[in-house]
């Protein structure tokens, strides 16, 4: 800024005619005048000299003077208003001429978070397309009940040895790479299921269990790149969004999958979705990155606001596995996800049969109303994000809302599901299965968000290793489903469910917090 301009600005006040000090010279003819002119950028004594012996025509003088002053400055004032509105408008014309497209002007962090909601999308689309066409493969192949559910948990095992492996990594390399890789694996194993499936038994385990592999780093690695991405006061919505892309996967696949099966076959449902990984996985590697830091092309104030409410910032060098594992908290964490996950699994892979065989639907029938239960889950899951989120704002500790809302994951779907032997319609039976996934989609905001609540720079590590238990209890609740089936009923499937679901929400309740307990 010129002189004049930081002499004169609007904020400068001249001190008035009282403040000016006299001093007399040897000369006392003259007097000198100090005026002196502060600012917040500078404060300057001014020397006014003028010529009188008289008392009564100094003070005079003086009071010329400091209106000669203020006439001055006002003037300056005038003139440098102009050129700062000048200057405003020309900053103004340069923008509109540098405008963007609204599409580019939107928040990169959703970009990320829809991103992830595309990725969870294909991930329980090649995931559920097997629970409708295992029921052609079992007819043509001749498998029993057994063996269905051998199948069904082979997904699994793989799903089961990457989940801590993929937290890891993703903490230390970054979350770009590691659901990159993720979902073009599980894609490539997507579309191989049939040659498998033709080629015997053991081959369809192993590629099964190879799409696991896949999709057991992608949560992890969601979780660690939303960590960095996502401001806090928006964790709830963001995850529960991410979350919902999973149910709407579901919705997807057990829709679209009858039709193609009953058109083209049961091996065009693998070919087809298997394929639109690719589509993803071009549109992530020139879109996404591991952190807002990486971006060079994130506007600055949104990285200013990601970086300032980000609580995950700095990478992970080493992981302090014994201080995790001596936290009460971290085990609640994992007792909690076997627990849900348990319910859940057994959903997410019988329910065609369930409907099947119980409900005595056909096959476009079962995909059909296997559709209900998860629109129910996107949409519960996107209130229960918004509904945490403003009881944070609200001044409610992150401890209570994560108690509450996991509680109505756990609770809602025990009640639903020990109504289901009361019911004598499809109609209800339909009915109960929605409202129990409905509230079970609450848990997004609950335990799944608790990991960055209690650990944010080892947010994958911790996902990876509380999902380990979830996975566990998909492997053992699946691979079980069949076995009683076979010596029981479906009502002692949903018991043993039910009994995990209370104990899942006693162990929450005394055990889990929603404060930061690793820095």
């Amino acid at each position: 800024m010129s002189f004049r301009a930081l002499l004169f600005s609007p904020n400068v006040p001249i001190s008035p005619p009282d403040s000016i000090s006299t001093r007399n010279k040897p000369n006392p003819s003259r007097s000198v005048f100090r005026v002196r002119v502060n600012s917040s950028h500078c404060s300057r004594l001014f020397r006014v000299s003028v010529s009188d012996n008289s008392c009564e025509r100094r003070r005079r003088r003086s009071w010329k003077v400091h209106a000669d002053v203020r006439e001055i400055a006002e003037s300056i004032r005038k003139s440098v208003k102009f050129k700062d509105a000048l200057n405003d408008v020309v900053s103004s014309e340069e923008v509109l001429d540098c405008s963007v497209p609204w599409w580019e002007q939107f928040p990169k962090r959703w970009v990320i978070v829809l991103l992830c909601f595309s990725a969870f999308l294909l991930c329980n689309m090649d995931r559920v397309n097997m629970s409708i066409a295992i029921l052609p493969m079992s007819a043509e192949f001749n498998w029993n009940p057994a063996t269905v559910g051998l199948i069904q948990s082979s997904f699994f095992w793989g799903y089961l040895l990457t989940q801590i492996a993929g937290g890891i990594w993703a903490d230390t390399v970054g979350g770009k790479s590691v659901l990159g890789f993720g979902v073009v694996w599980w894609s490539i194993a997507t579309a191989l299921t049939p040659v498998a499936a033709k080629l015997g038994l053991p081959f369809l385990l192993v590629v099964r269990a190879f799409m696991g592999v896949g999709e057991g780093v992608a949560m992890p690695a969601m979780n660690n790149i939303l960590s960095k991405w996502v401001p806090v006061a928006e964790r709830s919505r963001s995850l529960a969004l991410v979350y919902s892309g999973m149910y709407l996967g579901s919705v997807t696949g057990l829709a679209f999958s009858p039709f193609l099966i009953h058109q083209f076959g049961w091996p065009s449902v693998f070919y087809s979705f298997g394929s639109l990984g690719t589509v993803w996985f071009a549109l992530w590697l020139n879109k996404a990155h591991s952190s807002p830091l990486e971006d060079t092309q994130l506007q600055p104030q949104e990285k200013k606001l990601i970086v300032t409410n980000c609580i995950s910032k700095q990478p992970v060098k080493t992981i302090p596995w014994r201080l995790i594992l001596s936290k009460p908290p971290v085990w609640a964490l994992i007792a909690s996800h076997f627990c849900h996950n348990w319910g859940t699994f057994i959903l997410l892979t019988w329910m065609p049969t369930y409907y099947n065989q119980v409900l005595k639907f056909n096959l476009t029938e079962s995909g059909l109303f296997c559709v209900l239960p998860w629109l129910t889950m996107a949409f519960s899951a996107n209130l229960g994000g918004w509904i945490a989120d403003t009881l944070v704002s609200k001044g409610l500790s992150v401890t209570t809302v994560r108690k509450i809302m996991q509680s109505i994951g756990f609770l809602g779907p025990a009640f639903f599901l020990t109504q289901l032997s009361h019911v004598n319609s499809p109609a209800m039976a339909v009915l109960c299965m929605a409202c129990s996934q409905g509230t079970d989609a609450f848990s997004q905001s609950g335990l799944y968000s608790n990991h960055q609540d209690i650990a944010p720079r080892y947010s994958g590590v911790l996902l990876g290793l509380s999902n380990t238990a979830g996975v566990l209890a998909g492997v053992f609740g699946t691979a079980a489903t069949g076995y009683i089936l076979q010596h029981g009923s479906w009502d002692d499937v949903f018991k043993v469910s039910v009994g995990l679901y209370l104990v899942g929400t006693v162990v929450w309740n005394l055990f889990s917090t929603g404060e930061k307990i690793l820095d």
